[in-house]
């Protein structure tokens, strides 16, 4: 019998023997980024993969923005006051026009950012931008926003790609985008053509959206400085490629990366069942597997110390060992089969190598304690899906409201009860204490089956020295290459 190579690993192995010698160190900044074209999006309409986040960020930006180490800084907003009590943000905008021609206005930013946050957007942060009472311009360059009750890490919401300032499909810069026949983008800051005497100046960033493979091999090839948007599910074919360790770099992001419970029926219904498939799982042997440095990994829904919430809720046997907490998983789940049978949990995962690798670990857990995993295809019935996601902010609303009663079929009123009463506090100390009480309900629950922290990577060539692994894993064009000392 003959065996034929995986197609993506076959191309990465032609980009290797194809591999020049040498690498450009002037010239354009050429960017892979994992997804399709990159387009200026309606993130209100539709979700943002990362060719058309880079491409948002870099024409068309928000009132503030990511610098490369995950500080805010200035962007549309020249400058911005905070209120003694953090329940008003003043934000006044610098002189900025729109890529088609015009002026930006407050009242056309205020425009943009009641549209994210009304009944009707789909956009991601919807859920968290609940937190804003009113947004109103003050002038044509102020305009104010009002918060319920404080939160101290909003203006890194407002920092994120789902909250540029689009109007018609055009944003307001710093980059001026121009499309290319080969569905690439090219970025030019128009400063830069003015100052040039060049015909044909250089773009600053020419930006295409492809596969990961494919983007992986025309880095192998030396045709590319840097791939943006990695995940655990493709992790394996950068490994392929053999670029040298210094060049694939990994973000310390937040976030969650593990199983959500899609209902609570059958089996699923009983809290026991749930948490002792939580328990069954070996997550240090997982996170050694998956070997990505400083992977850490989770039991518990909130990360530690979010928003000066110093004791989040953490399952009663996280300090078991292991096999005390199978025994005890096996005698909970002996009997959830039914008919005397194995229980069967079908589990949906994106398509990837590295998500194949984590299924793998867990059917093998599982199978410990005398359960049966197996994969859901696409579009198929599953009683639990990955949730590998960054949080775009340190607020610990963002992670308990993805098992909300509006976000999911397993939860718990009174923790709604919580997470509304937190929204509308008066203090901050009021607030971590009614996120904390959710945190503890929800954490009761079990509608979710926490596992390591999300993975995010970058291939990264040594010209790009401005590069910099963040929380947010945000790489503003602008700073890619750093500026000679």
């Amino acid at each position: 019998m003959v065996t034929r190579p995986q197609p993506a690993l076959a191309l990465l192995a032609s980009a290797l023997l194809l591999a020049a010698c040498g690498e450009s160190e002037t010239g354009p900044v050429a960017v892979s980024a994992i997804g399709g074209p990159p387009r200026i999006v309606n993130p209100n309409r539709e979700p943002l993969d990362p060719a058309s986040a880079t491409l948002l960020e870099a024409a068309a930006q928000g009132l503030v923005r990511f610098d490369s180490g995950g500080e805010i800084e200035p962007a549309l907003a020249q400058r911005w006051i905070v209120s003694d009590d953090g329940l008003r943000y003043t934000f006044r905008l610098g002189k900025a026009n729109w890529n088609g021609g015009g002026r930006v206005t407050a009242e056309q930013a205020v425009a943009r950012l009641k549209a994210a946050a009304a009944a009707s957007s789909r956009n991601p942060l919807k859920p968290i931008l609940g937190a804003i009472d009113e947004i109103v311009a003050m002038t044509d360059d102020v305009l104010e926003i009002s918060l319920k009750s404080p939160r101290p890490n909003f203006l890194q919401l407002l920092a994120q790609p789902e909250m540029a300032i689009v109007r018609n499909g055009q944003g307001a810069g710093p980059y001026r985008p121009e499309g290319l026949t080969d569905g690439s983008v090219r970025l030019s800051l128009p400063s830069r053509d003015e100052e040039e005497d060049s015909d044909d100046p250089a773009p600053v960033v020419l930006l295409r959206g492809e596969s990961a493979a494919a983007g992986i091999a025309r880095f192998a090839e030396r045709q590319s400085d840097l791939v943006l948007g990695g995940t655990l599910g493709d992790l394996p074919l950068a490994r392929a490629a053999g670029a040298p360790t210094a060049q694939l770099r990994f973000d310390p992001v937040g976030g969650l990366f593990g199983l959500a419970f899609v209902a609570p029926e059958g089996p699923f219904a009983e809290v026991d069942t749930r948490q002792a498939l939580a328990m069954a799982i070996d997550r240090p042997a997982l996170a050694a597997a998956l070997g990505v440095p400083g992977l850490q990994q989770r039991q518990s829904l909130l990360p530690s110390g979010i928003e000066g919430l110093g004791q989040v809720s953490a399952p009663a046997w996280i300090l078991d060992p292991l096999p005390e907490r199978r025994a005890r998983a096996a005698a909970l789940l002996r009997d959830s089969g039914g008919d005397g049978g194995r229980l069967k949990v079908r589990v949906a995962l994106p398509p990837g190598p590295g998500y194949r690798l984590v299924f793998a670990h867990l059917r093998r857990d599982w199978a410990a304690v005398g359960v049966e995993a197996l994969p859901a295809g696409p579009g198929a019935p599953a009683d639990l899906r990955l949730i590998d996601e960054v949080a775009p902010a340190g607020l610990a609303s963002w992670y308990l409201r993805h098992f909300s009663c509006e976000s999911s079929r397993v939860c718990d009123p009174a923790a709604d009860e919580m997470m509304a009463a937190a929204r509308i506090a008066p203090d901050a100390a009021t607030r971590r204490g009614l996120l904390a009480n959710a945190d503890r309900i929800l954490a009761g629950l079990g509608p979710f089956i926490p596992l390591t922290t999300p993975i995010r990577w970058s291939l990264v060539a040594p010209r790009l020295t401005g590069f910099r692994p963040n929380a947010f894993g945000r790489h503003p064009a602008g700073e890619l290459v750093a500026a000679e000392p």
